[in-house]
This record gives structure tokens, C-alpha cells and sequence, in this order.
């Protein structure tokens, strides 16, 4: 092959190679890992140590490919058109090759690979040795159009669209056809947009409707569409035997004549007995699966067969409609004639028998609604092309031309229909010869009774044959276990589902009445074109990238208006049978909900979700969110001040906190945790732990997210968190951690540091703290709690405090707690008119709390609690003064300025003594009225400027000394509740 030069310029460009499956690069690349780097494949090159997993599978053209294969084409027979440099630039790359990916075949004609990453849940099969010939693909014409016309030409256009004509006229029957026909034509149309929209697996609309809509809905409405088939199994063998017994009277068992037709006497009328109809139900549906059983092929071979005689049925009626009264002058017929369609023009609506024979007292009452219901079934049938995707050469041609087609050219028909039945015969003939297109037929009645029967028993066989097709296609995406029972393996036939549609199908023919099947089969047709048209409003609305359908012909509005159009179409029929197959449908999806296994099949409602979530997040701005929508999006900080559990990536306590921080479990919290460490070594590490964490908050039943930072330090990691987390106004508002109890304890010198670094980056960030103390007591939401709720209100942060216990007051664990505020006030405010203020602040907040009101000097004087905290005073304050002189020893011995933290310290050693001595004071006044208390909530005291971590920790310690369980609560500079409306 001859080198292309890239410039153009002659000799002095560079030349380039096509690449070439046989390249010993592309072979050495196709046997790489997935997941394997450029770094790591880099440090060995393959041409010294071959890939141990590499496995050559002979399926070229003998044993010589495959040894070259093998060996790598290391023999120096073999050309390397590429050379080394061509080479080492695809090693570059570190990834599968084209050929690999996509499956091509290569310029050597070897076998294409096979991808070696499926989609999850789809299943590949990959064949070793010498691939099984393909079987033949169809065409437009015979895999689309013919099973579309076989499947919408049937039974009710036959033996009863001229009683329709009877009984609507034929100004509603132009209606009744149209109305109809525009439905099966919009979901057409929708059903075009999406098969165009890529590859088609088995299952046909199920598919479809799944991929679009999501497991869940796919499931209901397949087994609907699966019911609806089965049951149209037993519509068409009703049809055939109807057919056949009406053709020859003598073979009925049980006879019924009618002689009068609305109190007028009449020729007696026989008419099918509905005991002649189960029997002969039950034997052609036994016949008919034991074909079924026999297999698909046997039915592929006549099938078309069936449409001979349909044809030649249709023809023979219009030719004897042109004929009809020279032919049969004096049987009710009179001809084409104007007269008659004015006659039959208008509407007839009379009661009837069973049969449909009108009678003065008949207990069946007709309208244009239950019309609708009646004809309906003979515009379905146009999935059959779908349901075919799998043999067809070009499903993204075939489908939308021949579904359209055949749709357009049935619909005609039966405008045409309308008119000439309507021009031929008289009312009175078209409601009492209810087989009138075999009486009409000229030359050959009797052979258009025989291509009736065998057109109805063609159609029956598909829908025996595909209905437990799809039934098993519902059950191999594993999504119900209970249908289990029906998987197969590619290419067996279902003889389970078989079996069951089998026995569906018989007890719909016991029923024996063709009219009370009808309006079922057209509420789960019209279920499943309802889907169709949702599906295609869908993705068309959202427009996904990934939504490139071929068939351009379509709209959102066409979509929605089809699918309006299918609910209209179900109530009009009967609002009872549409509630229960609401009902049966939306029963099938909350048990998948509840019982199915989860599938991500990149379903519209994922897209949607996303679409919606893009545009509330836009719609919020950048300015600050009302205090009344105001909602806490907690940050929990999961690293842990100590030592979890095995295979605990979060404190158990952490979680249930978190959940007690949202009204009945509204909001969202962000559960992150740091991994020291460098990101490109620890990235693998953190997909890990993200997953392992991610599941546990789950278990938890906490609605959040879970997100894992690599960083060198947990200060960097945090810094990074505070300031990157979240988007727009869905920032985490709020950092909630555990309080490190174990500082002194374990003697980890790096924790002050650490914790103050945290408490001021999050002063920083404008984000509020919540830090709690007791974790490990913390209940759950089975351990009742009694007593007060305890709020130590000094400083004003927005409302938080506040807000916080409202919040674990919905809770069931604290809902039978109080509420106490005590407000820290200076020794010379008055507590009487602070007290009032604050009652009524808490009154327009709707807030139930008794108010307290303490002056801080009133603890002065001593008193037992501040007693018991003494030793705890006196053993900080030598500690305080210890840390104190090691840090001047080292400045002076260094010749520096006072170091603490790595930055220069400025320590006033009675601002030092006041501090300590005020959370003293505090301590003393929590632990004198909040000793029994379920929970304390306290203000967060910020970290003195240019104190030492050491000291701050000191102050919080003695702060919080002997008071089990509580919150420190810092705001930030925002109000979160609001007074008014």
C-alpha cells in the first residue's frame, strides 16, 4: 500500500499509513485492559512481555492467521506497513483500537472482535470457531407492510363493520373510521420517530417504551400490550368459528333463530349459539397451540398465504357491490344509489340481543362510544412491524415506510367502505346479515367465507405466537422476579409463556361473546399507543443530544395530541373498563417500584429529570434564597475524630443527625470524606470509597449524595470542599461535624489545628456550623426521648438555634421534648423587658418555648456547678500556662516572635484568663439547668484572632465539660426564619 502524502507538497511532507488490524500495535492494544492507562502500560513495553490475559480466537481463514495472531506478528515475514514510530504513537493512546470498539471487520478480512465492554444488562454473545450462518433478513414489503396489514385487516372488518354502517350511518361511521384512524396515525407517526431513533432489540413496543419511559412504565404497559395480544388471540378465533358456523349452519350443536327484528315478523334469522361458540373456541385454540407449539417456522412458511385470500376477499366484495342488484335484487340490496345513502345517512342506535340482532327489548344498548370500542380493534395491529425489528434488514427504514403505508392504505379502505356498504344495501340488511361481505361477494361467496376464516386463523396465530414472545422478552430483562418462570435462552421458544397465553386465551374464549371482548383488547391497545406517543413527547420535548431520530417527520404537539387522543378514545368506549385498566397498569408499576430490580436503561424521565433540575437551579439566580424558602443543605463532614467500625465509612450517628436536620426527610445533604494521599495515585481508591460511602447512606435512609476528595491534608481537602461544593444556590449552607472529644485523649497535636482551620474556613465561606458533642449517645429514630430541648441563645445567628430545634421536634425520637431558650444577657440589662421581647419574637414565629432570662454575673458568687467544673478550670489553666511557656522557650532559644501554628502568635495572657473564665461562667449556668435535658443547643464561640488552636480547643473543653449530649450552632449572616406570611 502506498504511503499519502499529508502535505500535498511532494517528497518533503510527511507520510502517513493507513492502520491496519494486522499492525502489530493494534493487536498488542486490543488485548489491553479497559480500564489499564498510558502510565502504567508505558512502563512495559508489550513487545518484551506479552499481556497475560491475551487470547487469540481462531476465526479467520485457518490456522496460519491464527499462529500470526498468536505470536503477535513478531515473524519477520510478516509486514509491519506502519513501522515502529506508527507504532508507538497508537501505544499512546492506551485504549482498545477502532477495530476492537466498534467491530469492524479489517482490510485482511479477519473476523471482527467482538466489544468487549457491553452495555450493563445487555447481553453480547460471542461465538468461538466458525460464526452460524445469519439468518435471511426482510424487507419493507414482507417484514413491515404485509404482518401490518394481515394484522389490521381482519375479523371486525369482515362480519362486522357493515352492522357499524347499519347502526351509526354513514355520517358517523366517516367520524367513527376517522377518529380512530387519526390515533393509530399519530402513534404510527411517534412510533417511526423513535424506532429510527437506533438499534431495536426484541420485545417490539415494550422496547420502545422501556427505553423511552423507564423499566417501570415499560413493564406495566408491556404486560397490558401482552394481555391485550393474548386476549385478541381468542377475538379472532371467535371470529373464525362465528365465520365458519354461519357458513354452515348444520354443524352447530345448539341452534338459535330469530323471527322477529324489533317486533316485525322476518324471515327466520339463525344466528350462532354463544354454547356453539365455546366449544368450537376451545377446539381451534387447542389446535392452534399445538401449531404455536410446534414451532415459529412452520407458521412463517404459510403466513403469507393468508394474505391471498384476504385480497382476493376485498376485491371480490367491491366487485359484488357493483353487481349487488342485478345480482340479488330482492335480498335487501339495492345497488350504488344515492337514495340509499341518504337513507342510511344518519344514525340508527337500536337495542339488541347478544348476537346483535336488533330487538325492542333487548338487554344491549348501543351508542357512538361503544361503537368506538367495537371497531377499534380493526385500526390496531400496527406494531406488527416493530414486533419483527429483529429480522429486519433496516428496521430505521422499514418500520416508519411500511407502518405508514399500510396505515394510510387501510384507513382509505375503510373510507371507501364506509360509502359503498352504505350505497348497498338497505339499514334493515346491514344490521340483520351480520357475514353481509360474503353474501355481497361476487363471484365466489362461499370461498370468501373460506379466506374469512383462514385470514382470522392467520391472525390468531401471530398473536399466539407473538404475545408470548413478548411476555418472554418482559421476563429476560430480569426486572420482575415472579416472572422468572418465562426466561428463555436466545433462540428457545417460550413454552412456558406459550402455555400461560394458551390458557389466557381459552378463558377469554369460554366467554364466548365477541362484543364484550372488543372494548378490553382496545383499552390495552390504546394503553400501549398512550406510552408510544408519551414516549416520543418525551424525548422530542427534551431533546436530548442523543435524540437523532432518522424520521423526521414528527412533533411534540403530533405526540402529545396522539396520546390525548388515546384517553379520549378510552373514556369515550367506557370509563369503568378504563379505570380498571388505569388501575391493573398503574398496580403492575407500583409493584415493580416495590419488587423490581433496579435497571438504568437511560430512560426520558432520567432526562427530564435533568432538564429540570438544570432549569430550578437557573430559575434560583445567584440571589440569596427568602427565609421562607429557606431550606438547610447540610455539608457532613464524615471524617472521623477517632476510629470506626470495619467497613464503616461514616459515624452510624453522623447519618441519623443529618436526617433529624430536614423536615420529614425533605432536603439534601452531601456526606464528604477526605483521602489524604496524591490524586492520581489515590483516584481509583476514591471511586471506591465514594461507592462504599455512597451505598452506606443509602442503608441509612439519608437523602443525599456522597462525594470523596483526594488531598494532601485534610486542611487543603476541606479548603477545596467549603469553597467548590454545590451549585448556584444549592451550596451546602451548612457544615456539620463531629466534635474531637479524643484530642487530649489520644494526644494528636495535629487536631487543633486542624479543627480550628476548619471553624475558620467555614467564617470564611459565609457557611454555618453545626458541631456535635455526644455523638456516640445520640439517638436513633426507635430510642424515645423525654425532658427539654434546651437552647443557650447568646449571640444572634438568624434564627438557627431556633430553627434546629423546631427540626428535631418533627422527629419521633425528641417529639415529646420542650423547648427552653435561655438568653445570656449583661449584668445590666433588664430581664423582664428582654424576656418580653423574646416571647414575643418566638410568638409570631409560631414557636412554643418558655424564656429564660440570666444575667451572666448572677453565676459569680459560686454555687455548686461551678464548683464541680473547678478542677476542670484549674487543670486548663495550667496546661494553658504550660503550652504558654514552651512557646516563649522556643521563640527566645530561635531568636523569633511567639509561633504557634506555623504563623505567629499574639497572646494576651489575661484576654486568655477572661476567656477561660467566661465558658467557665457558661459551663457552670448549662450544667445548673440543663443537667436532665434531652439535648443542648449553645452558641459557637469563633477562635480568637491570633490565638493559639491549643487555647481554642482549652476554651471549648471547658465550655462543654460534663454536659453529654450537645450541639455548638453557629449562623452566619443571613436570617432562616422569617416572621411574616
Amino acid at each position: 500500500m502506498e504511503d499519502v502524502d499529508l502535505d500535498g507538497g511532494g517528497g518533503s511532507g510527511r507520510k502517513y499509513r493507513p492502520v491496519l488490524d494486522s499492525d502489530r500495535a493494534v493487536l498488542e492494544m486490543s488485548s489491553m485492559d479497559p480500564g489499564s492507562s498510558s502510565a502504567a502500560s508505558s512502563s512495559q513495553p508489550f513487545r518484551d512481555q506479552p499481556p497475560p490475559n491475551l487470547r487469540k480466537i481462531n476465526v479467520g481463514n485457518g490456522a496460519t492467521e491464527a499462529s500470526n495472531a498468536k505470536e503477535g506478528n513478531n515473524s519477520p515475514s510478516q509486514p509491519q506497513p506502519n513501522g515502529s514510530h506508527q507504532e508507538s504513537k497508537l501505544e499512546l493512546f492506551g485504549f482498545d483500537s477502532l477495530v476492537n470498539i466498534l467491530g469492524l471487520k479489517s482490510m485482511t478480512s479477519e473476523q471482527a472482535v467482538q466489544p468487549s465492554s457491553p452495555r450493563e444488562g445487555e447481553d453480547i454473545s460471542i461465538t468461538v470457531g466458525e460464526p452460524k450462518p445469519a439468518a435471511p433478513k426482510l424487507g419493507t414489503m414482507m417484514g413491515v407492510f404485509i404482518p401490518c396489514i394481515q394484522s389490521i385487516l381482519g375479523i371486525i372488518y369482515y362480519i362486522r363493520f357493515s352492522w357499524i354502517v347499519g347502526m351509526a350511518g354513514i355520517g358517523e361511521s366517516f367520524l367513527l373510521v376517522a377518529l380512530c384512524g387519526l390515533c393509530t396515525f399519530l402513534t404510527s407517526i411517534s412510533l417511526s420517530a423513535i424506532a429510527t431513533n437506533g438499534a431495536m432489540k426484541g420485545g417490539g413496543p415494550y422496547y420502545l417504551i422501556g427505553r423511552a419511559l423507564g423499566p417501570e412504565v415499560g413493564v406495566s404497559i408491556g404486560i397490558c400490550f401482552f394481555l391485550g395480544n393474548a386476549v385478541a388471540g381468542a377475538l379472532y378465533v371467535l371470529g373464525a368459528v362465528e365465520t365458519f358456523l354461519k357458513a354452515v349452519p348444520k354443524a352447530g350443536i345448539f341452534r338459535e333463530t330469530v323471527s322477529h327484528v324489533n317486533g316485525t315478523a322476518v324471515t327466520p334469522i339463525e344466528a350462532p349459539s354463544s354454547h356453539d361458540l365455546q366449544i368450537y373456541g376451545i377446539v381451534v385454540t387447542i389446535l392452534l397451540c399445538f401449531i404455536v407449539f410446534g414451532g415459529v417456522k412452520m407458521i412463517n412458511r404459510v403466513a403469507p398465504a393468508f394474505l391471498v385470500p384476504v385480497l382476493f376477499s376485498v376485491i371480490c366484495i367491491f366487485l359484488g357491490m357493483f353487481v349487488a342488484k342485478k345480482d340479488k335484487p330482492s335480498e335487501g340490496f339495492t345497488g350504488l344509489s344515492w337514495e340509499t345513502i341518504k337513507d342510511n345517512w344518519s344514525s340508527d342506535y337500536q337495542k339488541t340481543n347478544d348476537a346483535g340482532i336488533p330487538e325492542t327489548d333487548g338487554h344491549v344498548s348501543w351508542n357512538f362510544n361503544s361503537l368506538v370500542g367495537l371497531f377499534f380493534p380493526a385500526v390496531t395491529g400496527i406494531m406488527a412491524g416493530s414486533n419483527r425489528s429483529a429480522s429486519l434488514k433496516d428496521t430505521q427504514q422499514s418500520i416508519p415506510i411500511g407502518t405508514l403505508s399500510a396505515t394510510l392504505i387501510t384507513t382509505s379502505l375503510y373510507f371507501i367502505s364506509v360509502l359503498f356498504f352504505g350505497a348497498v344495501a338497505t339499514r334493515e340488511k346491514l344490521l340483520t346479515d351480520r357475514l353481509l361481505t360474503a353474501t355481497v361477494a361476487w363471484p365466489f361467496p362461499s370461498l370468501i367465507k373460506i379466506g374469512i376464516i383462514l385470514s382470522t386463523l392467520g391472525a390468531a396465530l401471530q398473536s399466539l405466537t407473538g404475545a408470548p414472545r413478548l411476555l418472554a422478552a418482559i421476563a429476560n430483562d430480569d426486572i420482575l422476579p415472579i416472572l422468572r418462570y418465562f426466561k428463555v435462552a436466545d433462540g428457545s421458544e417460550p413454552y412456558a409463556a406459550t402455555l400461560f397465553t394458551a390458557i389466557l386465551c381459552g378463558v377469554c374464549v369460554i366467554i364466548g361473546n365477541l362484543d364484550l371482548i372488543t372494548p378490553t383488547i382496545t383499552m390495552f391497545f390504546l394503553l400501549c399507543y398512550t406510552g408510544v406517543n408519551l414516549s416520543c413527547f418525551l424525548l422530542d420535548l427534551l431533546d436530548a443530544p442523543s435524540w437523532r431520530p432518522r424520521w423526521k417527520f414528527h412533533h411534540w404537539f403530533l405526540s402529545l395530541v396522539g396520546a390525548l387522543l388515546c384517553i379520549v378514545i378510552m373514556f369515550l368506549i367506557s370509563w369503568s373498563f378504563t379505570v380498571v385498566a388505569l388501575a391493573l397498569a398503574s398496580l403492575i408499576y407500583k409493584y415493580v417500584g416495590l419488587k423490581g430490580k433496579a435497571g438504568d436503561w437511560g430512560d426520558g424521565f432520567k432526562s427530564a429529570y435533568f432538564q429540570l433540575a438544570l432549569r430550578s437551579l437557573r430559575s434560583l439566580g445567584e440571589n440569596q434564597v427568602h427565609p421562607k424558602n429557606w431550606y438547610p443543605i447540610p455539608l457532613v463532614f464524615c471524617r472521623p475524630w477517632g476510629q470506626l467500625p470495619e467497613n464503616v465509612p461514616c459515624h452510624p450517628k453522623l447519618a441519623d443527625f443529618a436526617n433529624c436536620m430536614k423536615k420529614k426527610g425533605r432536603g439534601m445533604s452531601i456526606f464528604v470524606s477526605i483521602l489524604d494521599g496524591d490524586y492520581h495515585e489515590c483516584a481509583e481508591d476514591a471511586k471506591t470509597a465514594c461507592k462504599q460511602l455512597s451505598t452506606y447512606i443509602n442503608y441509612k435512609n439519608c437523602e443525599g449524595v456522597a462525594e470523596i476528595v483526594v488531598a494532601p491534608n485534610m486542611s487543603e481537602g476541606f479548603r477545596g470542599i467549603v469553597q467548590t461544593m454545590g451549585l448556584g444556590n444549592l451550596k451546602p449552607n451548612i457544615v456539620v461535624m463531629r466534635y474531637p472529644e479524643i484530642w487530649r485523649r489520644e494526644n494528636l497535636t495535629e487536631i487543633p489545628k486542624t479543627f480550628v482551620g476548619i471553624i475558620n474556613d467555614c467564617i470564611v465561606a459565609n457557611k454555618a456550623v453545626v458541631i456535635v458533642k455526644g455523638l456516640d449517645e445520640w439517638p436513633n429514630e426507635y430510642q424515645k426521648q423525654y425532658g427539654t430541648i434546651d437552647l443557650y441563645w447568646i449571640v444572634r445567628d438568624g434564627g438557627l438555634m431556633l430553627l434546629l430545634s423546631q427540626l428535631l421536634l418533627t422527629k419521633d425520637s425528641f417529639e415529646s421534648c420542650k423547648i427552653q431558650v435561655f438568653c445570656i444577657a449583661e449584668e445590666d440589662a433588664d430581664a423582664e423587658v428582654l424576656k418580653a421581647d423574646v416571647r414575643k419574637f418566638l410568638y409570631d414565629l409560631r414557636m412554643q418555648a418558655e424564656v429564660f432570662v440570666i444575667p451572666i454575673s448572677s453565676q459569680e458568687n459560686g454555687g455548686s456547678p461551678q464548683d464541680e467544673s473547678h478542677d476542670a478550670f484549674k487543670g486548663a489553666q495550667q496546661r494553658i500556662d504550660d503550652y504558654l511557656n514552651k512557646m516563649k522557650a522556643a521563640a527566645k532559644k530561635d531568636g523569633t516572635p511567639l509561633m504557634a501554628d506555623g504563623k505567629r502568635a499574639v497572646v494576651n495572657e489575661q484576654q486568655v484568663e477572661k476567656f477561660l473564665f467566661t465558658t467557665l461562667k457558661l459551663n457552670s449556668i448549662m450544667l445548673r439547668y440543663s443537667r436532665m435535658a434531652a439535648v443542648v443547643l449553645v452558641s459557637l464561640p469563633p477562635p480568637p484572632l491570633n490565638h493559639p488552636a491549643y487555647f481554642y480547643m482549652e476554651y471549648m473543653d471547658m465550655l462543654l465539660e460534663n454536659i453529654p449530649r450537645i450541639l455548638i450552632v453557629r449562623g452566619y449572616r443571613r436570617d432562616v426564619v422569617t416572621l411574616f406570611t
